[in-house]
């Protein structure tokens, strides 16, 4: 029996990978080129669209026990992510195109996978089948989607941070550092006094945007990733205590504290494109282009590409799907990736790597797996299908989502020591099991 998985996105692809391991025959249907998304500028597989950061790397961050996680697994994307990392302070942050490139090489020299470039309009009737269109599902297959389940899709908006090229940022002004001076100094920063911070801040809250089109008018935004002009409006110092925030970032030639700073990561492994940390916007181009040409460093900053926002699309999990990522009424039919819920890049790949697996014993008649509670991806998934949500949202990986663990008296607030015991019990758990 072969299993069709629908979307070479992030989830799409992992599933596909871990399927043809398990010697199963994979359909992957990926409708780029012949249809765009409007967020993909290429038409290779697990592409990032947004931002190219992971997510921290050490495994006292949530997020960091989730890539754990995914390589004691067996996971296939996140050992490539790592194979082309370029430096972050603490974060694993990727070249997008060489990452891409090394899955797409991978996926089409798979002897067990079939690639089919055609859009799939309707999931299919029969088979097992593997739903990882991403949460810019094209609008024929989401509309099939609202049929099976019978319910509206919930939708939220996502949006995308500007690039610039590094040769044209003024390092008389800029400076290189890592907040604290943790890892490798990697990030580029552009301090601002008050009077250069009120003047991008009234630029910002006075750009004009690009207007929403009627049926985008009543979707939500994911709080972790709002657009800046967004998370302005709440207040004139927000940026400040948020992306913006100056603490534990000092340029040593001066020695002096800032008023705040724009942080810019490594984009690509050549160093030449780097993306504004947390400047996802809607901003028109033009106001972006004045918006940026403000900030101190940035004076003549070329923009390699703009800052974009659409809509994504996700459907009610806690209603629809179970721990192990199929169906409630269709046992064959699985979802994974951001369509999902579970929002961010590492989770999206996790999410593949689970559907994946459970595909596969589907296929061959065993138990599927349940992952327990007290893994990240555990508690990650059985959150995203709890049916006691009524008003369920996207969520990243967080230590919120797994049982607590019993802190001596006098460490009860040491949040450090309580990540290390939930990710070494989670580490623990994973190596004890031997279904994967």
């Amino acid at each position: 029996m072969e299993v069709t998985v629908i979307g070479a996105g992030l989830a799409g692809s992992e599933a596909a990978l871990q399927l043809s391991k398990r010697g199963i025959k994979v359909k992957l249907y990926e409708m780029r080129p012949k249809k765009t998304t409007g967020a993909h500028v290429t038409e290779k597989f697990a592409e990032f669209v947004c931002s190219n950061s992971l997510g921290a790397a050490d495994c006292t961050n949530a997020s960091g026990l989730l890539k754990k996680e995914m390589q004691i697994l067996g996971g296939e994307l996140i050992n490539i992510a790592f194979e082309t990392s370029v430096p972050a302070g603490g974060a694993l942050a990727i070249d997008r195109e060489l990452f891409s490139q090394r899955v797409t090489d991978r996926i089409n020299s798979d002897e067990n996978i079939t690639v089919i470039r055609e859009e799939i309009t309707e999931i299919p009737k029969e088979g097992v089948i593997i739903v990882a269109s991403g949460p810019l599902t094209s609008e024929k297959l989401a509309d099939d989607i609202k049929i099976f389940t019978k319910k509206e899709h919930l939708h939220f908006f996502d949006a995308i941070a500007p690039i610039v090229e590094v040769e044209s940022i003024n390092f008389d002004k800029a400076f290189i550092a890592s907040r604290y001076d943790k890892g490798e100094a990697s990030y580029i920063n552009c301090p601002m006094n008050k009077e250069e911070y009120e003047k991008f801040y009234n630029i910002l809250i006075n750009a004009p945007k690009i207007e929403l089109k009627e049926f985008e008018k009543d979707a939500k935004f994911f709080e972790s990733c709002l657009p800046i002009e967004v998370l302005a409006s709440r207040g004139v110092d927000t940026l400040r205590f948020g992306p913006m925030k100056p603490v534990g970032l000092i340029d040593k030639r001066t020695g002096e504290k800032n008023y705040a700073v724009v942080q810019l990561r490594q984009d690509n492994s050549a160093k030449t494109l780097y993306n504004l940390v947390g400047f996802q916007t809607n901003l028109k181009w033009g106001a972006q282009k004045e918006l940026l040409h403000s900030i101190p460093g940035l004076e003549n900053a070329t923009i390699a590409r703009y800052g974009v926002m659409h809509r994504n699309t996700f459907i009610n999990s806690p209603q629809l799907l179970e721990p192990t990522l199929q169906t409630r009424t269709r046992k064959g039919l699985f979802f994974a990736g951001q369509i999902t819920g579970t929002e961010g890049y590492t989770e999206s790949i996790a999410s593949g790597l689970l559907a994946g697996i459970n595909a596969a014993k589907y296929v061959n008649n065993e138990e599927l797996l349940d992952l327990p509670k007290e893994t990240m991806l555990g508690a990650l998934t059985h959150y995203i299908t709890d049916s006691v949500q009524e008003k369920f949202q996207p969520i990243n990986s967080n230590w919120g989502l797994v049982p607590p663990v019993e802190l001596p008296k006098k460490e009860k607030k040491n949040k450090k020591l309580k990540a290390e015991l939930i990710s070494k019990r989670s580490i623990e758990i994973l190596n004890k099991m031997t279904v994967f």
